[in-house]
Formats: C-alpha cells, sequence, structure tokens
C-alpha cells in the first residue's frame, strides 16, 4: 500500500504486496563482528547502486536502538544548480502528512476539546450524512467519502490552482457515499481533509500554524512546515521524474491544497525527532498512542499503517505526489526506524525501506538489477512492439527507441523495460518482470506481467 494520494495504477499498487512477498522470503545471515559500521557500509553500497541506476535521489536515514547508522544525501537535490542532497535538504513528505494531522486531533481529544466519536455534522451541520461518520471514522479511512483526487477537476484545476479548503470540500461534500461508514477501509485523501477543517475550527488556529506550534516548536523541527503557495523554502529539493530514459523536472503542484493530508514538508532530520517523540509522552499519553497505533479496518490505524514484517510489529506510511515519493518504516519494538525522502517521481521508496530493512535486521537482499547487453537481445525488439490487452479497461503499450523497449500502462508515464534475456524483462521503477510469449510461427503474441505471485496474461492486438 502506498499511503498518500494513491494511484488506481497497477504499477503502484503492487509495492504492498511486494514488500510482503520480500518479507516472507529473507533468509537470516550470520552475525557479523561490528554490526553497526556493517549496516552502513551495505546500506550506503545499496543506495549508491540506486542513484547509479537513477532508481533514487534523495536522503536516506537508518537508527537502530537511539543510535543513528546511515544519515546521508543521495543524488541532487537541484540538477540544474547541480546542489546535492544531505539530511538537511527539505522534502515535500506527501502523505506522511496524514500522521501529523492525526497527532493534531488526538491532543484535542486528550484536552476535552472533542472526540472520536463526534459526529461530522458537529462540525459541518450541513454536510450530508454528517449524522452517521465519526472523525474515527475519517481518521481510519473508513468513511466512505469519495477521495477528491480522484474527481475529474482535480488534474484540471486543483493541482496547479490555488483553492481553499472549503473549495476542496465542496467538490465531493454531495457526492454519494461508497459504503456505510465502518464498514470497510478504503483510503481517501478527503478524510484528513475534512480533520484538517476540523482541526481549524476546534483550534482556532490554521493548520499549518497549529502543527507548528503543537508539534514542530515542542520538538524542535525546526526545518519542517506547511508549504504555503508560493512561499520560497530554503534548500528545498526540486521534483524530478523519468521522460523515456532522460530525468526531467516533474509537473508543478500545489501543495497547499492538499492541506492536511498531504501539504507539510520535512527533512530525515527532522522526521528522526519525530520518531524519537513518538516513544515518549512528550506530544500524548501512552494510551492514546496506543489507540492511534491500533488498526481499526484492514491496516490503518490513525494516520499509520500498522503491519508486521519479519514478524515484528512496523507503523509505516508512504507517499507520492508529482516529483517526490517518501517513507517512514518504524519497527517499534526494536527501537528501528527507516526514513526515506525523494525528490525523484518514480523512486521505490516502500522497496527501498523494505531492502534496508533487511540490511539492518541481517536478511538477505539484493542489489538493484542490472540489464543483460549484446546484439542478441535488441536484435528482436521489434518483435515486442505493439498494443496488449489486459482487460477492456487496461491496455500495456510496448513501444520501441533505438536500443530501448519502453513500456506504458494506458496514458500513464513510459517506463524502459530492460532485458534479462530475449524473452525475460523487468521494470526497475516497479520491480515488475514482463515475459513476451510466441506462438509456434515465433509471433509475439502476448505479455506477461509478472507482480509478486500474479502472473497477468496481456493478448497482443495490434502493432
Amino acid at each position: 500500500m502506498k499511503g498518500i494520494e494513491m494511484k488506481p495504477s497497477i504499477l503502484l499498487v503492487i509495492s504492498f504486496i511486494i514488500i510482503k512477498i520480500i518479507a516472507a522470503t529473507f533468509i537470516i545471515s550470520p552475525p557479523v563482528a561490528n554490526a553497526s559500521e556493517s549496516i552502513q557500509s551495505k546500506a550506503d553500497e545499496y543506495m549508491i547502486a540506486c542513484q547509479d541506476m537513477n532508481l533514487f535521489s534523495g536522503s536516506v536515514l537508518i537508527s537502530k536502538g537511539g543510535k543513528v547508522l546511515l544519515q546521508k544525501g543521495y543524488g541532487m537535490a537541484n540538477r540544474e544548480q547541480k546542489i546535492e542532497n544531505s539530511a538537511k535538504t527539505k522534502f515535500r513528505i506527501c502523505s506522511l502528512t496524514k500522521s501529523f494531522t492525526a497527532m493534531a486531533i488526538m491532543p484535542l481529544e486528550e484536552k476535552g476539546k472533542l472526540s472520536v466519536n463526534d459526529k461530522l455534522s458537529k462540525f459541518i451541520p450541513d454536510y450530508p450524512n454528517g449524522d452517521k461518520i465519526t472523525i474515527h471514522h475519517l481518521l481510519t479511512n473508513t468513511s466512505g467519502i469519495v477521495d477528491h483526487t480522484e474527481l475529474p477537476d482535480f488534474k484540471t484545476i486543483r493541482r496547479t490552482k490555488p483553492v481553499t479548503i472549503e473549495q476542496t470540500i465542496a467538490t465531493f461534500k454531495k457526492r454519494p457515499l461508497k459504503f456505510v461508514p465502518g464498514e470497510k477501509f478504503e483510503y481517501s485523501n478527503s478524510n484528513y481533509i475534512l480533520l484538517g477543517l476540523i482541526s481549524e475550527k476546534v483550534s482556532g488556529k490554521s493548520y499549518g500554524d497549529f502543527i507548528r506550534g503543537n508539534i514542530f516548536v515542542p520538538l524542535k523541527m525546526n526545518n519542517s512546515g506547511f508549504e504555503y503557495y508560493n512561499k520560497l523554502i530554503e534548500n528545498f529539493a526540486t521534483g524530478y521524474k523519468k521522460s523515456d530514459i532522460t530525468i526531467i523536472k516533474a509537473d508543478s503542484r500545489v501543495m497547499s491544497n492538499a492541506h492536511a493530508s498531504g501539504g507539510l514538508y520535512s527533512t530525515i532530520e527532522d522526521l528522526y525527532l519525530w520518531d524519537r517523540a513518538l516513544y515518549t509522552d512528550k506530544l500524548l499519553r501512552k494510551e492514546t498512542l496506543n489507540k492511534m497505533f491500533t488498526p481499526f479496518k484492514d491496516v490503518y490505524g490513525y494516520g499509520w499503517c500498522i503491519i508486521d514484517i519479519f514478524d515484528k510489529k512496523v507503523t509505516t506510511h508512504g507517499g507520492d505526489v508529482e516529483g517526490y515519493n517518501t517513507n517512514i518504516t518504524r519497527f517499534i519494538d526494536d527501537d528501528v526506524c527507516i526514513i526515506i525522502l525523494s525528490n525523484f517521481e518514480h523512486a521505490l521508496t516502500g522497496k527501498i525501506s523494505m531492502d534496508l530493512a533487511a540490511i539492518t535486521f541481517g536478511k538477505e537482499y539484493k542489489l538493484p538489477q542490472k540489464q543483460a547487453t549484446g546484439d542478441n537481445i535488441y536484435k528482436n525488439y521489434n518483435d515486442y512492439v505493439g498494443k496488449y490487452q489486459l482487460n477492456p479497461n487496461v491496455t500495456f503499450n510496448i513501444t520501441r527507441k533505438g536500443n530501448m523497449l519502453f513500456f506504458q500502462q494506458n496514458d500513464r508515464d513510459k517506463l524502459e523495460i530492460l532485458p534479462e534475456s530475449e524473452t525475460e524483462f523487468f521494470i526497475r521503477e516497479a520491480d515488475i518482470k514482463v515475459t513476451f510469449v510466441r506462438d509456434s510461427k515465433k509471433r509475439v503474441i502476448q505479455l506477461i506481467l509478472h507482480l509478486g505471485d500474479r502472473d497477468l496474461p496481456a493478448q497482443k492486438i495490434s502493432k
């Protein structure tokens, strides 16, 4: 599961499945003499490999037992100005914001200013079905409210033009619920937009000011804040994406519109202070923190996913917007924290986090895969070019540019597919494998998309 503004794409939905598969297949490695130095060395080697293959740009922190083992930037914060990423580089943290929003709500409950059982209608009296939806439903993504990022005007207007939180709520307010509140989990950024408005109504402060005064200042997170429209932020990473094989600036985005669902920025250093605070009662009583870290439906608690990896309890969240991809993974019983902030849209931060966890816990892992080479690999590329249909709504386009093949799902970004052999290919950015199938006449008639343990065949329907 990717946390933040989830996109309905097979290539993105698969990340959580991959995490579970990887976690289930790790093999314990023998102990080493100097564990901390070994972790640092192996993690740095892994991240340099990701950087060199254009799979990552950003900053990474690994800590264990209250000791920072790795804290380093990789790649460029600004390619045009040749500014490198560092531990102090600021990034959009995307949906990691939701954990802070939950932390803004819960102290208000401790002070008796609201209850998670309060109805939405208490704060927005004219909200349809507001007497059926509680703050608890919003926090746990079980309200049934449609995700406003899936609505048509989101891409055409609200990505690039500033709007008020009331204008955003108006886009989904009157739409029917997708299910009875509390019935099931379905991730929706709209829930946290509403929580942001509630925090403002109850506290009497803007969301950004409230988070700053109640979380950032007490924890001395001096390089974190709310991204206000057109306000310059020093030492801020520029977002990039891949276009064919070229790295270009990502599409623009007005992050203030994301508000309490994704509008914050931070650094790996500041987020480590956040991690440390979550082991204390600096911000909340222990019983309230436990409430946040208890899943209601599926794996979601209050602004956190709660899962098991290596048979260990993990609290985690990820996020992505144009040009940025983020992840924080906390093995809370082992006091291990992995923070990844990337200014590269296609970075697989979820998989990187799991590989770094494998390194930290002495499990087996693999460095990023390299492609096969040789003229015999490329000579049949024209055979693969064409359109393949998975189902009536999903098609894959395979195109060629010189000695490169590209995979494109519907109208999404093209991703290069790299050869392992003449029939087996892989997509680095999505950790997905592709097999091309020929008939008895040696014609390519099908591709099979391998997603974890699932094989999805798509028939070739045109050149």
